[in-house]
């Protein structure tokens, strides 16, 4: 390892240079083919200047053919080798151009288990880089497994993820894949929530996820008002007239089109019309 670019927590783009791994011995050859090919290109010059005189003596009838074809061999030779040793060189160029580690995808970089000056093998992880765009891993019990499918929604509390989130209080994901295979008495889920954030990787947080369907009546929050310890919504008759009713609350189900959402447990039934206190 002649180079390590990136630590832990560094953010990184996708193709960016994340270490440099080197070979003393390819520098070495460089060097080498790198004085080789100097002196070609001074036979190869010299060479040149011989064909162009005896092509000029020949056109006089001094020389015989044999010698232009002489010259014009000699310049042959001379030209290939320096192709040759280019070739070659460009070979070594390349394998020091192909010792950069690029980043495979944008990201943060979460394991180097490398330090500068360590050997490398081929297959030896450099760098572990999660993908910038975080997913939510769900572990469900197997029980739930039937009620999991993808396009359901999942809920999380904004406590859960840091000062942005608990201001906007409740967070909505949606599944995107379900894998097939249970493990260890678990169901695994993907899920897709904005603004989990980039930089901690296998935080744990607490999700809500569909377990099942069962009628209940829900209403907005706001229709709800306590009075000396007791709940009332306001229930309008046939004849227009509006009367508080008693209920009992349940728990508190927020979801994307009712933020405020509220169960109640008894006092409503359907087809009852709330008024907004």
């Amino acid at each position: 390892m002649v180079e390590l670019a990136v630590k832990e927590g560094d953010s990184v783009k996708q193709g960016q240079v994340v270490a440099t791994i080197g070979d003393e011995k390819l520098a070495l050859q460089m060097k080498s083919l790198d004085a080789q090919i100097s002196g070609l290109a001074d036979q190869v010059a010299q060479a040149q200047n011989d064909l162009t005189r005896a092509e000029d003596l020949f056109s006089r009838g001094t020389v015989p053919k044999t010698t232009l074809d002489q010259a014009r061999t000699a310049f042959n030779v001379a030209s290939n080798a320096l192709k040759a040793r280019t070739a070659e060189r460009s070979v070594i160029q390349q394998q020091v151009t192909e010792g950069k580690v690029l980043a495979p995808a944008s990201g943060r970089v979460l394991r180097v288990p490398v330090t500068t000056g360590t050997v490398i093998l081929p297959g030896e992880t450099v760098a572990t880089v999660a993908e910038q765009n975080f997913i939510l891993r769900l572990r469900v019990p197997e029980r739930h497994a039937r009620f999991l499918k993808a396009g359901d929604s999942v809920r999380i509390d904004g406590e859960e993820l840091g000062k942005e989130l608990r201001k906007s209080g409740v967070q909505f994901g949606t599944i995107r894949l379900v894998y097939p295979q249970i493990e260890d008495g678990r169901v695994i889920a993907d899920a897709a929530v904005a603004g989990l954030g980039d930089y901690f990787v296998g935080e744990r947080i607490r999700v809500w996820v569909s377990a099942g369907e069962r009628d209940s009546i829900i209403v907005p929050g706001a229709f709800i008002v306590t009075r000396f310890g007791n709940d009332y919504a306001r229930v309008r008759k046939d004849d227009k007239s509006v009367i508080d009713v008693p209920v009992q609350r349940g728990r508190e189900l927020p979801r994307p089109d009712m933020p405020d959402a509220l169960e109640i447990l008894s006092g409503l039934k359907s087809g009852d019309v709330l008024v907004r206190p």
